[in-house]
């Protein structure tokens, strides 16, 4: 016959039948796993178990990803924008024609108001991306395509020398002279 307990979540100790306080040992006695007390548990092999609980925190799970691919320009020709020399005035112009002051003008293309005012007085050149913004929403031109550069071309163009020798050219040509 059990023995009557008082907590129904009570363990017994299956070497000693005595009741088991709190969560118990794991051990290992001839080859199987039990849950013993404290006091048994020296009969056996303790098994360490990594811990269920996580205090109040929740693991965090790492969201697989993958890296977006790189949008690459065929490194053949490369298209430069530039911004337009009398920029500042057209701005000012396209301000006025929408009735619009510098405050509004520049909430409808979410940038400060003191960045359009610089603009306006010719303090700050606007980015590119800026321009396209100003572009697009007022239906002005302040881009311009500048030369299109063979890519070859611009690179022979950094590469010149411009001495007439160097260290390698002397020792290539002593070479020479001794073949």
């Amino acid at each position: 016959m059990p023995k009557p307990t008082s907590i129904k979540n009570d363990k017994e100790c299956q070497i000693c039948g005595s009741i088991i306080w709190g969560k118990g040992q794991r051990v290992i006695l001839e080859g199987a796993r039990i849950t013993v007390c404290h006091n048994c548990a020296q009969h056996g092999t303790k098994i360490h178990e990594p811990s269920s609980y996580t205090y109040g925190k929740k693991p965090i799970k790492k969201k697989p990803y993958s890296v977006p691919k790189r949008q690459t320009k065929n490194p053949a020709t490369i298209e430069e924008l530039e911004i337009v020399s009398d920029y500042a005035r057209r701005v000012r112009n396209a301000r006025n024609n929408f009735k619009l002051n510098q405050d509004q003008f520049a909430q409808k293309l979410n940038e400060k108001p003191s960045l359009i005012r610089r603009i306006e007085t010719g303090k700050a050149v606007p980015t590119v991306k800026l321009a396209k913004k100003i572009q697009k929403i007022y239906k002005i031109q302040l881009l311009t395509k500048s030369d299109e550069m063979d890519y070859n071309d611009q690179e022979k163009k950094f590469m010149k020398k411009v001495s007439g020798s160097s260290l390698g050219d002397i020792a290539f040509i002593k070479k020479k002279q001794k073949d």
